[in-house]
């Protein structure tokens, strides 16, 4: 779908310079001299690569859309992990780096969110957070306020957070997948 320059919204993907692109910011910016134009900070769907790009509102970009669909997570297999079609048992391979940190995360039966284009794949989403259980974290040290004071724990996965102090070796809690941060103790 075609849609004139200055309608460009963060979120929206577009296709431009035959590459498929993720507004992240849009700026307005009317110079004092000459015509008014959207400057657009995109982001390359398949490698991450950043482009700044001025949009002016006589020009005209393809808005695209994108085919999502669940998945669910088998094993992982040398570069790649594979995925299975819940309706139609069909199982497919999705390379690694399509996850990319967020892979470390990945547990068996877990549910993705796959991402195509006119069929070829262009990315992978996991569930905004997991549920992963604490196996090391430092002692809590008296006299630290426990306001804002946070210590390092790892998490069963191998990964390195940083919690409140109450939280202890065995203790269940759920992380964000997309910047492993936490955000709150599990309920049981």
């Amino acid at each position: 779908m075609k849609i004139s320059g200055n309608a460009i919204r963060p979120g929206n993907i577009i296709q431009h310079k035959n590459r498929l692109w993720v507004a992240v910011k849009t700026q307005h910016t009317q110079p004092g001299k000459g015509g008014a134009y959207l400057q657009v900070e995109l982001k390359d769907i398949r490698d991450g690569t950043k482009l700044n790009e001025r949009f002016r509102s006589s020009e005209s970009v393809e808005r695209v859309r994108l085919d999502e669909k669940d998945y669910q997570f088998l094993y992982e297999e040398g570069e790649g992990v594979a995925l299975m079609d819940l309706e139609t048992f069909e199982q497919i391979h999705l390379a690694k780096e399509l996850l990319g940190d967020s892979l470390s995360f990945l547990k068996d039966g877990m549910m993705l969110k796959v991402v195509s284009h006119e069929g070829e794949i262009v990315g992978a989403e996991l569930p905004e957070t997991v549920v992963m259980e604490i196996v090391e974290a430092e002692p809590v040290v008296k006299g630290q306020t426990a306001s804002s004071s946070y210590k390092p724990a790892i998490l069963e996965n191998g990964v390195r957070i940083m919690v409140p102090p109450h939280i202890g070796v065995g203790t269940k809690v759920v992380v964000n997948t997309a910047d492993s941060t936490y955000v709150e103790r599990a309920k049981e």
